[in-house]
């Protein structure tokens, strides 16, 4: 009897920073290793992007592919508009041939494209491949006039485009660049639960206030920042002995730094910056605030829900707005209004039913684990989907 053969699955997602996407490559893979024996799972790690999840991927047993023996990103620029473009130029170019050539000799059965989809898309637009293209929307997609083009184009020869949201898959229906038949909603594998659970275990910092409210991401115009500290100030006015911790780095950090010691808030705004391992102190919060201006859906709110955390959140587009409903599983605010966060904020200190908004939420957040990415995947992957979508 012939033995199976596995079908191979390459994994495409280049990144500068630690952003949460790599986080969902790596769980899209396992939960595939984890609950199928069809499929070999590769990531493509070109320019050392993933060594910093190296020991995660291998306890994982995932497959790397490395194609540049050395780290060539911690050599350009991460931050900042314009350094940023030129490093995804770079990586562009770099990867071109690299990445053709390696498809047209492994043939994988698919590639499923995270982050600097420009170039596979322009690969698939010239070449032929046996290989099925599958282009993973990680957020809501800006389309500007060439990446629309390309869009346009390429998409035709596309297998299948998944949406992390409903809002995301209506709006790229909207814009006729594809066939809607092609497009599914795809819920992002946020949630591990034995790898989050044994991580809230590890030891937490003692550096930390007793009491605290959490804030985590980029430093980045889209989550927010400085409306949170500016909204936090004025909640500060009513229960000034309140801490909010902020998590994350990026290119507003002396923005953020520079308004806390303007304003005098050192005593009660913390930036720790990047945290590898959160989950402790995500645990250990009195609540999560989330103050993004977009989300699709906002890795770090479900993770938040999944440890009974509470979650305070703008009601911004498009997880959010999605995913949260007001005094049912979060508390819910106007996005970018200061009053409204008031309100909010203050709601959550009376509220006496909280337990059960926390645990209405903990129930929502079971749509974001690694066994209903599986079972969604396999059947994107089987194209065992119905005609409509």
């Amino acid at each position: 009897m012939a033995k199976n053969i596995k079908k191979k699955i390459f994994y495409w997602s280049p990144f500068l920073v630690p952003i949460a996407t790599p986080k969902a490559v790596i769980n899209s893979a396992y939960a595939l290793k984890k609950f199928s024996k069809q499929y070999d799972c590769y990531i493509l790690n070109f320019f050392g992007e993933f060594n910093i999840f190296k020991k995660l991927i291998i306890n994982k047993k995932i497959f790397l592919i490395n194609y540049f023996n050395f780290n060539i990103l911690k050599f350009l620029p991460s931050y900042g508009l314009f350094k940023s473009r030129f490093s995804f130029l770079l990586i562009f170019f770099l990867s071109f041939f690299p990445l053709k050539n390696l498809l047209k000799k492994e043939k994988p059965e698919y590639l499923i494209i995270h982050l600097i989809t420009s170039l596979p898309l322009i690969l698939l637009l010239i070449f032929s491949f046996k290989t099925k293209f599958i282009l993973r929307i990680s957020g809501m997609p800006r389309l500007g006039f060439f990446r629309k083009i390309l869009w346009k184009y390429s998409l035709q020869k596309i297998y299948y485009v998944t949406c992390p949201t409903k809002s995301t898959a209506k709006y790229l229906k909207s814009l006729n660049i594809v066939n809607s038949d092609k497009i599914k909603i795809l819920y992002d594998p946020v949630i591990d639960s034995e790898e989050i659970n044994k991580k809230i275990k590890k030891s937490k910092s003692n550096l930390l206030p007793k009491e605290y409210f959490l804030a985590a991401g980029r430093l980045t115009y889209q989550k927010n920042f400085i409306f949170l500290c500016k909204s936090f100030m004025k909640v500060l006015q009513r229960s000034p002995k309140l801490k909010l911790i902020i998590a994350g780095e990026g290119e507003d950090e002396i923005n953020i730094r520079n308004f806390i010691k303007e304003k005098q808030l050192q005593e009660n705004i913390y930036l720790i910056g990047y945290i590898e391992n959160i989950y402790p102190i995500i645990k250990r919060a009195r609540a999560f605030i989330l103050s993004s201006l977009w989300e699709d859906p906002g890795f770090v709110l479900l993770e938040s829900a999944y440890c009974k955390t509470p979650v305070i959140s703008s009601d911004c587009k498009t997880g959010p707005r999605e995913i949260l409903k007001n005094n049912f599983n979060a508390f819910v605010f106007q996005s970018n209004n200061t009053q409204s966060f008031e309100r909010t904020f203050n709601s959550f200190l009376s509220c006496k039913q909280v337990k059960k908004i926390v645990k209405n939420n903990f129930n929502v957040s079971k749509k974001f684990s690694l066994k209903y990415h599986y079972v969604k995947i396999s059947k994107i992957l089987q194209n065992d989907y119905p005609k409509k979508a």
